[in-house]
């Protein structure tokens, strides 16, 4: 019997490196899925790929709005299982002051406020009769700072309190914890890899990028029957780079 045996798993952030790794390990074992993401095109193939996946496109990738989040679970009939939030954006500041401030605005929208709605959509749909789960991304930014995205690493940082206060409110219906990659070899941070890779390699004690494979391993493992005594936790998928 596959290890998920059709249980629902929401996947945001669906057509991006990571969650697109997620969809296929998840979808391999069993899962039913409902990929949500804003960027049509690679959803849809995404979608094409994953023969059973339901494919929703938002409005925008921050599903931004609660009544937003609330109408995407609706395309599924059955209870839902688990959540794994990978919607966010990934976007420089620029100098910090009023007119940098939209850019603020955006960037915690798309990062935090999102999982927020999510989580609590996501609580009005749980499958009573599972120990469900909510898996977020965070990023080693929140722990190192990113000179250049101070908004990213304030939203992944929210993102930690975020399921540590989760963890304990939802429990003990639902495990609640947060990955936070490291650089991993996507297209979100093509640019800063294509600028400075050598320099960020060279913070990482295993001397390489991370592989989008290597998160979603972690994803399925708390998703899966080996977390069943872990909540609250922020888990590094940095190579080590968090501890260097």
């Amino acid at each position: 019997m596959p290890a998920y045996d059709n249980k629902v798993i929401a996947i945001t952030g669906a057509a991006g490196g990571i969650g697109s790794e997620c969809a296929r390990l998840l979808h391999a074992l069993g899962a039913e899925l409902l990929l949500v993401d804003a960027a049509k095109e690679p959803l849809q193939k995404l979608a094409d790929e994953l023969s059973g996946a339901k494919c929703i496109v938002s409005v925008e990738s921050s599903l931004e709005s609660r009544k937003e989040c609330i109408n995407t679970l609706d395309a599924v009939t059955k209870p839902i299982y688990a959540l794994v939030h990978c919607a966010g954006i990934f976007k420089p500041d620029g100098n910090l002051g009023t007119k940098h401030r939209r850019t603020y605005d955006e960037v915690i929208s798309a990062n935090l406020t999102n999982a927020y709605d999510m989580a609590y959509a996501c609580s009005q749909r749980l499958d009573p009769d599972e120990v469900c789960r909510m898996v977020f991304l965070s990023s080693v930014a929140y722990r190192q700072g990113s000179f250049d995205h101070v908004a990213y690493s304030a939203a992944k940082g929210g993102i930690a309190g975020l399921i540590r206060a989760l963890s304990r409110r939802l429990a003990p219906q639902v495990l609640v914890n947060a990955i936070a990659p490291g650089v991993i070899d996507t297209p979100m941070p093509r640019q800063i890899i294509e600028q400075r890779g050598d320099q960020i390699i060279g913070q990482v004690p295993l001397r390489r990028l991370g592989e989008p494979r290597e998160v979603a391993t972690v994803v399925e493992f708390l998703c899966g029957p080996g977390s069943t005594f872990i909540t609250g936790q922020v888990i590094n998928v940095d190579g080590g780079a968090a501890n260097s």
